[in-house]
């Protein structure tokens, strides 16, 4: 969660890095990872390497809201395991389906024909989910 710990991946040739808060459970006062982002891919501008964004996935939304912010993808955990709890594969797909659906629907919202097209300029500063076709940065 460190934008130093970032440079220093960079400098010893790691080929992606994976920003995670090991969903909370090391330290309870740990950040979110999607206030962290900014300052990570800020951190490794220029290299080339991917950052992948660990945590706090529930939604469509916050899905595009990571991509805008940097992240090559990101990392979904709980929201499968809920799906396989309630209905083993075919839950896990369904959650899946869902995440996806929700993420189609949002860019559509925000104008984004495709993931490429997501950028930091759909990030509103409002206080509502959509903002003058803007998401709100609140996380």
């Amino acid at each position: 969660l460190s934008p130093l710990d970032a440079k220093l991946a960079v400098k010893y040739g790691v080929a992606a890095i994976v920003v995670s808060n090991h969903g909370g459970r090391q330290v309870d006062t740990a950040p979110a990872t999607i206030t962290c982002l900014p300052e990570i891919v800020e951190a490794t501008k220029g290299s080339g390497i991917d950052i992948i964004l660990d945590g706090g996935i529930r939604r469509g939304s916050d899905i595009l809201k990571a991509i805008a912010l940097g992240a090559k993808c990101v990392m979904v955990g709980r929201p499968i395991l809920w799906g396989l709890a309630v209905d083993g594969e075919k839950g896990a797909y369904k959650v899946l389906k869902m995440l996806n659906d929700e993420l189609c629907n949002v860019m559509q919202n925000c104008g984004c024909i495709s993931i490429q097209s997501i950028t930091k300029q759909i990030i509103g500063r409002g206080s509502c989910c959509c903002n003058n076709g803007h998401l709100n940065a609140n996380y």
